[in-house]
Parts: C-alpha cells; structure tokens; sequence
C-alpha cells in the first residue's frame, strides 16, 4: 500500500473514531433510555398503590420503556422514601411520597435518616386526599360554629376519634384544639377502620376521617358532614363548608403526589413531570381518582414544592406543640 492510500486510509479511520466519539455522548444523554423504577413506599393494594400503577403505565406507554413498581412497605413509609432519597438522581427512580412521608414523619422521628424536603426533588403534586370531620346524629350540632359552641359549654363531652396519633387526621384535630381553645379530646386508634366504627356506633361523638372512608356514611345519613379540612370544598359534597369558612386561615391537607431523589437534572424532570401530569389528566385515570374520593391536582414542580414545604413547617410546629414525642 502506497504511502498516501495508508495517509487516506488512517484519515478515514481516525474520523470514524471521533464521529463514533461524538455520538456516545448524545445517545448516552438519550432520556429514558431504559426501564424506570416506581418505588411506592406502602404495601400494595393502598391508595398510594393504586395511583402508582395507574400513572407509571401511562408514563411507560410515552417514554416506550417498562415501569417497574416497586413496593417497599414498612416504617409508615420511611424504607422505601429512604431508598429513593439515597439513589441516583438520574431520573430513573422516583416515588409516590405523601403528606406523611414528606411532612410528618421526620417529626415523629427520634433518628430520621433521611430529609423530606433537601434530599427530595418534588415532581407533581397529585392528588388530594380531602379530611372531613363527621359528627354521629345524636350530637346535636350542625355546623363548625355550633361544634365550637357546644365544645366550650360541654368540654368533657367533646372527643374525636382517628386513625392514630400523628396522622394528619389527628393532627387537624390538633389544630383545631388549637385554634379554638377548646379542649377537644383524642381518641387515638390503630387505623380508620375501628374509628369509624365507634363513632356510626355512638361510642364517640366525631371523627376527622379521609373522605372516601366516610362518604357513603354521609349519604346515607348515618353520620354529619361538618366540615372539610383543605382550604376549598370538595366537588362531590359543595353544601359541605371548609373549617376555614368558620375559623379563616385553617387548612389541614393529605396529599399523594411524586418526587424523585434531590439533583435532578432540568431536563429529566421536565421530561418526567410533564409525563406525569398528562397521566393524571387521562380520562380513564382521572375517572377512577375522582370515583375514589380523591381530589386531582396535577400541580408542578414549583408549586407542589412549595406546598410540601409549607406542610413540612406548619407540622414541625404543630407536632411538639400538641405533645406528640419523636420516637
């Protein structure tokens, strides 16, 4: 071979190289280019689980990869919010968190090991998962300004019941303790289940209960709406006020919604946080999200960040405030 054909040969080969070099970046840059994993942090069959598979199918479907489900129950949340916290920030891991994983918890704990807020990157604030407090019919109030009447005349008949202490059903009682200076009394129960029966049962006078557990209770008379805890009436029950109707500036919030771990580049989150809201506003997911007694509201990265902070404040004070000891 002639000294100028192996010159032409070498140039061919070395451009090859560089053009081969310029393209392993791209399509290393290439998001997603492989499955994804959704970590739900409670045991399967929950709400949290529910919205999971409902919204990583419809993301899979977009980005044309396989999004796994991840259930790691345990520590009201805690394992499998710390898993993700310590991942990659490289999009391919993220989570269903809650008011209590992101809000709660950190407060409640004696060692936390991970932070709600610094080692997370909030993607969409999903859905609502309104609070109301319902009365049994015996009690004879209607509305939140009798409740606080008949509390600061009768303040040894006044208990309310909820899913356990800590819980943001327990915590707007608390609040509203508070707020009222009435010396409402907490009945603390190992979940919603056993409150609810004791108070359709008349054992206690009221419960702060999740909607959808109470809702069919409340049409059918066998308990009182009083009020909503969030800041706006829930669609279904619009005769029902919100607490801050009576008391302004009240607002006792439990959410789902999604993040991933902290650091994650602009690109992937937009990429992922848009995915995720389109999934939401499906009509077949919306159906089933509304029919369940949840609220959608598909709120992005800033917004749903901010809402996540203001609850992670308002219950680090409200926490030590009523008592509750980090264990």
């Amino acid at each position: 071979m002639s000294k100028s054909a192996i010159n032409r040969w070498l140039g061919a080969l070395l451009a090859a190289a560089l053009a081969g070099a310029a393209a392993m970046p791209a399509a290393a840059q290439e998001y997603p280019n492989r499955p994804l994993r959704l970590v739900v942090p409670y045991p399967p069959g929950a709400s949290t689980d529910m919205l999971g598979r409902m919204v990583g199918q419809k993301v899979s479907q977009a980005f044309g990869q396989p999004v796994v489900v991840d259930n790691r129950g345990g520590a009201s949340g805690n394992i499998g919010s710390e898993f993700v916290a310590r991942a990659p920030a490289d999009g391919y891991t993220f989570m269903v968190g809650t008011d209590a994983t992101h809000a709660s918890n950190m407060h409640l704990a004696a060692a936390p090991t991970f932070h709600p807020v610094r080692d997370f990157t909030p993607l969409v604030g999903a859905v609502g998962n309104p609070i109301v407090l319902v009365v049994h019919p015996s009690v004879p109030v209607k509305t939140m300004r009798e409740l606080i009447d008949y509390g600061r005349v009768n303040p040894s008949k006044i208990s309310y019941g909820s899913s356990g202490a800590g819980s943001p059903h327990h915590l707007a009682g608390e609040l509203l303790k508070q707020t009222t200076g009435v010396p409402f009394v907490h009945v603390p129960y190992r979940g919603g289940g056993p409150a609810l029966n004791d108070v359709l049962g008349g054992q206690i006078p009221m419960v702060f209960a999740s909607l959808v557990t109470v809702l069919p209770h409340i049409k059918s008379g066998k308990l009182r709406a009083l009020a909503v805890t969030q800041g706006s009436r829930y669609p279904g029950l619009p005769d029902v006020p919100t607490v801050g109707e009576t008391l302004p500036g009240f607002e006792m919030n439990s959410w789902l919604g999604f993040f991933a771990p902290a650091g994650l580049p602009e690109a992937q989150l937009k990429r992922l946080s848009d995915e995720i809201v389109k999934a939401l506003h499906d009509p077949e997911v919306r159906e089933k999200i509304e029919s369940g007694g949840l609220t959608l509201m598909a709120t992005g990265p800033a917004e749903f960040g901010a809402m996540v902070r203001r609850d992670f404040e308002q219950r680090g004070k409200l926490i030590p405030a009523a008592g509750i000891k980090p264990e």
